[in-house]
């Protein structure tokens, strides 16, 4: 782990630095992706910022909603520092229903634009693992095996490096299925079923996670809802092609 990174007198956090780079990646990814697919490029970079502001707003709320009575006697905490303190489920909901409704208004073809955004989608849930891992505030299961990570003087999963492995393969199934797809939309959603599948097993692994009240994993929930989705629609194009 590094929470900090030294730079003689002045420490700077890593989780807010791979954030910063993060989002700049996320965004240069969709303003690339949208020139190769011939979109409109500025409507399309747009987009993507308003989700990205959106969901990091709703997911820094929905935490601070969360743990309410740790921010109460301390407000300026709400706003900084915002280098960990974000969940990530509100905030990918919010941040997708935001670009939902401005690519409504701006009317943008459906399918071209989920092939552009979803890379970019990827590349900022790659940023988020790596920060995780960096700053230390998820940890998976005790396991002692040959990759275990000490944490908190335990042997454990190293469950962000399970999730950079997974986005990776995500990134890679996206490149290859959009030279070959024969409809726009199925490149995106089999990167979306790659990783919806490789979180659903991943978060098996992850000791702090959010439950229902059945005790169920709130992200393996969502990952199954996604890949199911995912999985119809492609069958569904994949017969609108033939």
């Amino acid at each position: 782990m590094l929470p900090t990174l030294d730079l003689g007198p002045v420490a700077l956090p890593t989780a807010g630095l791979v954030y910063i780079l993060g989002i700049w990646l996320a965004l240069t990814v969709v303003e690339r992706s949208a020139a190769r697919l011939a979109l409109n490029v500025p409507v399309t970079y747009n987009l993507a910022a308003l989700g990205l502001a959106v969901g990091v707003i709703a997911a820094r709320l929905a935490f601070v909603a969360r743990y309410w009575d740790a921010y109460r006697q301390n407000l300026v905490g709400i706003v900084w520092p915002l280098t960990s303190g974000f969940s990530l489920l509100p905030g990918l909901i919010a941040g997708l229903a935001a670009a939902f409704f401005y690519a409504r208004a701006k009317r943008l073809p459906a399918w071209p634009t989920l092939d552009a955004l979803v890379p970019a989608l990827l590349v900022a849930l790659l940023a988020i693992s790596l920060a995780d891992f960096l700053a230390g505030p998820g940890f998976g299961e005790r396991a002692d095996l040959l990759w275990s990570i000490d944490l908190f003087g335990v042997r454990r999963h190293p469950v962000q490096i399970y999730e950079i492995v997974v986005g990776l393969v995500a990134l890679l199934a996206w490149r290859r299925a959009v030279h070959s797809q024969r409809l726009p939309g199925q490149a995106a959603l089999m990167a979306l079923a790659v990783y919806s599948a490789g979180r659903l097993f991943v978060d098996a692994y992850r000791a702090n996670v959010s439950l229902t009240a059945d005790g169920y994993h709130v992200v393996q929930i969502a990952s199954l809802g996604i890949l199911l989705a995912s999985l119809g629609l492609l069958a569904r194009r994949a017969t609108t092609a033939d």
